[in-house]
Formats: structure tokens, C-alpha cells, sequence
């Protein structure tokens, strides 16, 4: 069993977010081999690193909403080399502590104004809850990092793609490349020191109902998800 989840308060201390948790498995072998790997480079240069590799090595899937709640730690999802914004957001966090940079998780409700037919008719909404990112302690600041579509998904869905540079927030854009709307952040639930994958399973059947409403996925590439 895991620690509790308790949602962190805006004045927790940065060292608060380097320790390894039940989903956030930063002491793993397998982790801390990755982020050996970028050991040489400053923490800016480290950050974007594993944003980039988890951003472009782990495929997006939103089919991966459904898994089990094992299969969002940090190794699973490393292992099987897929997962969709919540699951990519653990194994970043993960390694970002492993690397010795302090990292959260944190989640927002976000409406995609390109949500595909399909999924509106399966969703009854383009409000996708519980959307997940990280914040990385970097210069003195949380900055958000959000690793959920990999090139080649944010290709097909003509999405803009994010990119950290270590001073901004890397965000979902709210346009696409052609101007028109795309994501809106209209609600933000707070940063946790690991998942609350029990918080997130209720607020999905609340909005969703009971009909496997994760099939979704959280943030709707606009890919035939």
C-alpha cells in the first residue's frame, strides 16, 4: 500500500517533492539509470531533457486512461513505453527527482476545442478532468512542464507542439497552428506529492458516469483516440 496522498500546499518546501513514492518510483533501478544519463548537464538542461525523452519516447495513448491503477507507476509506464498525460506526467516526475530535481505532479480540467465526434459523442462533454502535468523546481520557481503529446500525436492532431525551455510554463497552446481555438485551462485542482489515482478514479465517475469514461482519455489529442 502507498502513503497517503495529500494534496501539497503552495508553501511545502521544494525538498518535499525529491522523495520516491508508491507511483512516483524515483529510487527504481530502471529510473535512475535514465536519469543518469543526464547527469553532466545543469538542472535547465536536465529538465528539458527528460521532458523531451518522455515527451517523445513515451508514445500518447489515451486508451491508456483504462489501465489498471499498477500500471501508472512510474515503471510500468516506462516499461511499456506508452500512456497518456497522467501516466507520462508520473514516470517524468519520477525521473525528475531521480535526477535530483525537485518535482511535482499537477492536474487541471481542460475543455479541447477540437474534440473529434467520436469521443463528444462518447463523452457527452469536451471537458476532459484531471489532466496531468508536472512542475519542476527550477531557478528558484515551479515551472509546469507538460509532456502529453509525443511529435508525431501532436502532428496528427494539428496540435502546436510544447516545448519546455526551463524559464516558462510549457503548457497545452490554446490555439492551433492555424489560429483557432484549441485547449482551455478552466479549472486548476492543486499539485500532490504522488497520485491520487483514488481521487481521480470518483471525479471521473462524477463527470462521466459509470461507462469507462477513461477510455477518453484526458485531454483528447484530436487523433482517432
Amino acid at each position: 500500500m502507498s502513503d497517503p496522498v495529500v494534496m501539497s500546499g503552495k508553501d511545502s518546501p521544494p525538498a518535499d517533492y525529491l522523495k520516491s513514492t508508491h507511483y512516483i518510483e524515483s529510487r527504481a533501478k530502471q529510473i535512475v539509470k535514465i536519469a543518469s544519463g543526464f547527469s553532466g548537464l545543469d538542472a535547465v538542461k536536465k529538465a528539458i531533457a527528460l521532458f523531451e525523452f518522455v515527451r517523445d519516447h513515451i508514445k500518447y495513448d489515451p486508451y491508456c486512461a483504462m489501465d489498471p491503477p499498477e500500471m501508472y507507476r512510474a515503471t510500468m509506464v516506462l516499461k511499456n513505453r506508452k500512456g497518456y498525460c497522467v501516466q507520462k506526467a508520473v514516470l517524468l516526475a519520477a525521473l525528475g527527482r531521480a535526477a535530483g530535481i525537485p518535482t511535482r505532479l499537477g492536474f487541471a480540467d481542460v475543455r479541447n476545442h477540437k474534440t473529434p465526434a467520436a469521443l463528444l459523442e462518447i463523452m457527452g462533454t469536451n471537458l476532459f478532468v484531471f489532466h496531468g502535468y508536472v512542475e519542476f523546481w527550477i531557478k528558484n520557481k515551479w515551472i509546469k512542464a507538460t509532456p502529453a503529446f509525443d511529435r508525431e500525436t501532436a502532428r496528427k492532431a494539428g496540435a502546436l507542439l510544447v516545448e519546455l525551455d526551463g524559464e516558462h510554463d510549457a503548457v497545452f497552446h490554446p490555439v492551433d497552428p492555424y489560429g483557432q481555438p484549441h485547449i482551455e485551462y478552466v479549472n486548476y485542482r492543486g499539485v500532490y506529492s504522488d497520485l491520487p489515482i483514488q481521487e481521480i478514479i470518483a471525479v471521473f465517475k462524477e463527470t462521466y458516469g459509470e461507462g469507462n469514461p477513461s477510455t477518453t482519455g484526458h485531454s483528447g489529442s484530436g487523433e482517432d483516440a
